[in-house]
């Protein structure tokens, strides 16, 4: 079995630790929130159990070996030249894969991790007063901390898209952010692309020994044997660039066919994006003529809303304004399940 050791120069909090035991004893102390998963990285056995996100479907429980964990980290670490001693931003919930992979490369890298609360208040407050060679943030976090961004060298932004809004604020710093492409079922990102400066590229990266093909729905699939035992095939909709690149459009299963026109939500959206400031998602109802209508949910209190940069089959025929969206654990908007409860309002 192959085990998750501490490196060497591994430090946490600016604290060193001798071995697992005094790891786990000062986290169970400190960081109570995140005891579970680090005394499962020391356990006996050579899985952990992680949960998708849920913003999909029913999240799901799935077994994910241990040395998957190591080639994710061992990808990254590689990937941005991130050698022992570099210091690093652990921000986010051990709950998800993202907060778990941060450990891990940590532990197996010798990294200087700082450990704090996901709250933008602590997120704004340890910015203020520290740089970091390395962090990870969901596109809310960077949004609402975008003053400080510029003290992370480099960051990388997951597990949500990346609006328009967000893209051209990022567009004034210094510092590199990278938009990753990834899930639970491949251990966190499998792909990155750079979102600022001037090499910055509108297709995503895969990482090393990753191989991308599509299948006949034009959805990516996944050969990464060193982590997974099996291909991963999405529901994701991309364009194949080449055999390293490729280019996301939105979900499959996301697809509103309104009057024989298929419509991708998430390519409206994107146009949406610089124009509305608060949450949305583009939906659709069943409708005799149409099939299925274009509807826009729009979280916060009614105003009026703009649609002149859309075509004639991307405007909404209805526009739902909502009070809050339900949103899963890791705070992704559950599309389907606004849509339905909605539906369900009206009978």
């Amino acid at each position: 079995m192959q085990h998750i050791n501490i490196h060497k120069d591994f430090k946490l909090n600016g604290k060193t630790f001798g071995t697992s035991n005094a790891l786990i004893h000062y986290v169970e102390n400190n960081l109570t929130e995140h005891s579970r998963f680090v005394k499962e990285i020391f356990n006996d056995q050579n899985f952990i159990i992680a949960h998708t996100s849920g913003s999909t479907g029913t999240p799901k429980e799935i077994k994910i070996l241990k040395k998957y964990l190591i080639n994710s980290a061992k990808n990254t670490i590689d990937y941005f030249n991130l050698v022992p001693k570099t210091t690093a931003l652990l921000n986010l919930s051990s709950d998800f894969i993202a907060g778990k992979m941060m450990w891990v490369r940590a532990l197996i890298g010798g990294w200087y991790l700082d450990v704090i609360s996901p709250e933008n208040k602590a997120i704004a407050k340890q910015l203020q007063n520290k740089k970091y060679d390395f962090g990870a943030m969901v596109p809310l976090q960077a949004y609402e901390n975008i003053g400080y961004l510029n003290h992370i060298s480099q960051l990388i932004i997951g597990g949500g898209s990346v609006s328009d809004e967000l893209l051209q604020k990022l567009q004034k710093l210094s510092n590199k952010c990278f938009a990753t492409y990834g899930m639970t079922e491949t251990v966190t990102h499998i792909a990155v692309k750079l979102l600022n400066g001037s090499d910055a590229n509108n297709s995503y990266q895969v990482l090393k020994d990753i191989k991308i093909d599509i299948d006949s729905r034009n959805c990516l699939i996944i050969d990464a044997p060193k982590l997974s035992d099996k291909k991963v095939i999405t529901n994701d909709l991309v364009t194949l660039v080449d055999n390293n690149h490729f280019v996301w459009l939105g979900r499959f299963d996301n697809i509103i066919n309104s009057g024989g026109v298929k419509i991708i939500p998430e390519q409206v959206e994107k146009k949406l994006s610089g124009i509305i400031n608060t949450p949305f998602f583009i939906s659709s109802f069943p409708d005799q003529k149409l099939g299925e209508k274009l509807v826009i949910f729009i979280e916060g209190k009614e105003k009026p809303i703009s649609f002149e940069n859309l075509n004639r089959f991307e405007k909404p025929k209805q526009v739902i304004f909502i009070e809050q969206f339900d949103r899963t654990n890791s705070g992704k908007i559950i599309r389907k399940q606004i849509q339905t409860n909605y539906l369900k309002s009206l009978e």
